[in-house]
């Protein structure tokens, strides 16, 4: 599998977003790429104004997202972004769109909200109540995740359990005391605890970090951006990952069970 992740910083201007995700995926399908990530809130984000999402959020059939799955159209490339969708109780829903040729092949609405670090995203964010969502893509299983999911283990677990071989993590990892490293810890751990590939996408800019990363199974980092707008690129391995998986079996000796029912949202 050929992997394109993209990172830039998320205006408030959806027009201009959508304009730099196109552009980005037309790079990624000249790259012939298999799998394109985009950060988590492509469509808009307010770093003073947090509220003013629910104005922006758009339907799945609205422009932005009608504009990103349009650019896929003719190509194999499966595009992973994140877009905020309105919520019936006025709140918004933080959802994971996967697009590739002309179609949306996937949503994924996000499950763990980031109620942390002196910021509550459910003040406007409704948190989903879907299961766990893996994507065929090029012949492989690509499990998905939004930023805050990844500090949550059983998460990256239950798409393991459901054969996902590479997880896809859309992300706006907000700066701060020790968050970039957080981060790295976090995206090797959920490749290596469960031996697979991660590619992490983050909005960079005046509020989040960027470090857009490919991990491998073996949690070594194959590539990785900085804090400023780009692309990079990496290649996953059929035959690597299976020699990982024998070499470190932990999804064969693990002794507990995740259990796949959700807990309500406080």
């Amino acid at each position: 599998m050929r992997i394109a992740v993209g990172q830039f910083a998320s205006a408030e201007d959806w027009n201009a977003n959508l304009k730099t995700c196109q552009e980005l995926i037309d790079r990624a399908a000249e790259g012939q790429a298999d799998l394109l990530v985009l950060p988590e809130g492509a469509l808009a984000l307010f770093v003073d104004e947090p509220v003013r999402i629910r104005e922006a959020a758009q339907p799945l059939d609205g422009p932005f997202v009608s504009g990103l799955v349009e650019r896929t159209r003719g190509s194999a490339t499966t595009v992973v972004a994140g877009v905020h969708v309105p919520a019936p109780d006025g709140r918004v829903s933080n959802v994971l769109v996967a697009a590739r040729d002309g179609e949306i092949v996937a949503t994924y609405v996000k499950l763990h909200l980031y109620d942390a670090f002196g910021r509550r995203e459910s003040d406007n964010v409704v948190p989903g109540v879907n299961a766990p969502v893996v994507l065929d893509c090029a012949g492989w299983k690509v499990g998905l995740m939004t930023c805050y999911d990844v500090r949550f283990p059983e998460m990256a677990r239950l798409l393991a359990d459901q054969g996902a071989q590479v997880l896809a993590l859309p992300a706006a990892w907000v700066r701060g005391p020790a968050k970039e490293w957080h981060w790295e810890v976090m995206v090797t751990a959920r490749a290596l605890e469960n031996t697979c590939y991660v590619a992490a996408s983050g909005e960079c800019g005046r509020r989040n970090i960027g470090a857009s990363m490919v991990v491998d199974p073996l949690g070594i980092t194959r590539a990785r951006l900085g804090d400023v707008p780009g692309l990079l690129w990496s290649d996953a391995s059929a035959d690597e990952l299976a020699a990982a998986r024998r070499t470190l079996p932990v999804l064969e000796n693990r002794r507990f069970a995740v259990d796949p029912r959700l807990e309500p949202h406080v």
